[in-house]
């Protein structure tokens, strides 16, 4: 199995923009499920399986 791609460091401006984007999403006062919701779409739209796996998870750990 290849190693995952170390996006801090191949894209760091783009990571940044990543980190910023939670920030204000768990700072925007939607509900948790919402929030979950937006991550699990936002991963989709990337086409990081990785990513929709662990948010799926943190959704139904959440009760979604």
């Amino acid at each position: 199995m290849s190693q995952r791609i170390d996006y801090a460091r191949q894209a760091p401006e783009l990571f940044k923009k990543y980190l910023d984007f939670s920030l204000a999403l768990k700072k925007s006062g939607l509900e948790p499920g919402l929030q979950h919701l937006v991550t699990l779409r936002a991963s989709q739209l990337n086409g990081c399986a990785f990513c929709v796996d662990m948010h799926v998870k943190e959704a139904r750990i959440d009760g979604e």
